[in-house]
């Protein structure tokens, strides 16, 4: 849902746009970096929503025409740059639905509004294409592009952007905004939101997703299991994670949360800080059977397994020397 109100943690960036509208002083470019589901797009769209709005308050109304033509994604002055290619954004589309488009005059609200997710993606040629339109815009153009890497964008449009950061969000917000908002239960809203690393996006996509869910379960059986596991039973395992080879980097993830609450269990005895609480007969053995070299030894494996993967080394051997790791004592 689309408001300035809706948005959880970025206070800073939104007092900053409160003020840009209150002020009238809108730059004619912006540049919203951040992780993916950091919230750019929530925050692009509550403040595109806001500029159109016809009661003129720094807030979005969210009840006039054109609120309500926002809402529902089809207010003429506000236009999503989209792509056909995952991984390119081509010069003919943005001078299909930008560069040609922002010559005419707003048809219904005072501002042209352009926002372009994804914008690291677009190729030299459409980044040079777009700058010319940066640099001598229209008066009434506001163009905002959303990059989680703002290195990848030419220098020349960066230096003529006001620049925005999203930093990552407090783990407590997330969780505590998992539970109020989607009632997600205490244990499970703690895994999502370390899960998250600060994104309420991607806490969102995983508390609500069956397949995090069963991820989670199966990584779970993982390790509470592994240390007395036979030989054959470590390679069935390594063969039906390698049928689900996309969803690796959530399995290593959830494997270090584990690792590291028993390092820390084993190093203070305390259980506010683990993710896993609701295991804690299995951390609390763990810590006491592993040495602190042991738990050392298994979070390094499980980073190199990761940069192992990245360079596309042998995935079966890679999860094998892992496993025989995590096997040891």
């Amino acid at each position: 849902m689309l408001g300035f109100n809706n948005i959880i943690g970025h206070e800073e960036i939104v007092r900053y746009l409160r003020n840009a509208i209150e002020s009238g002083k809108i730059s004619n470019s912006y540049l919203f970096s951040g992780a993916h589901g950091s919230g750019k797009k929530l925050i692009a769209g509550s403040f595109a929503m806001a500029l159109q709005c016809q009661e003129k308050g720094v807030d979005p109304c969210g009840k006039c025409d054109s609120c309500k033509k926002a809402l529902g994604k089809n207010h003429p002055d506000i236009v999503t740059v989209t792509h056909e290619k995952p991984g390119t954004i081509t010069i003919d589309e943005i001078r299909d639905q930008l560069l040609h488009d922002v010559a005419i005059k707003p048809y219904y609200g005072p501002y042209k509004i352009y926002i372009v997710p994804d914008a690291d993606l677009m190729t030299p040629q459409a980044q040079n294409a777009l700058l010319k339109t940066i640099e001598e815009p229209p008066e009434y153009a506001v163009i905002i592009l959303l990059t989680h890497n703002a290195d990848t964008l030419l220098e020349t449009i960066r230096s003529r952007c006001v620049k925005l950061e999203l930093k990552v969000v407090d783990d407590k917000r997330v969780k505590q905004y998992l539970m109020e908002n989607l009632q997600v239960p205490d244990y499970q809203a703690e895994i999502d939101a370390s899960f998250a690393q600060g994104s309420i996006g991607k806490a969102k996509e995983a508390a609500t997703s069956e397949e995090f869910a069963a991820i989670t379960e199966k990584a779970l059986h993982i390790l509470k299991n592994a240390s007395a596991m036979e030989v054959y039973e470590l390679t069935a395992e390594i063969k039906s994670l390698t049928a689900e080879k996309n969803n690796i980097n959530e399995y290593l993830d959830l494997f270090q949360f584990w690792f590291r609450d028993v390092l820390m269990f084993k190093a203070t005895r305390e259980i506010d800080h683990l993710v896993f609480k609701q295991e804690l007969n299995y951390i609390r053995e763990q810590a006491r059977e592993r040495s602190y070299e042991n738990i050392e030894k298994i979070l390094e494996a499980l980073e190199k397994t990761a940069v192992r993967l990245r360079a596309n080394v042998n995935f079966e051997l890679a999860l094998e020397l892992l496993f025989l790791t995590i096997r040891e004592k």
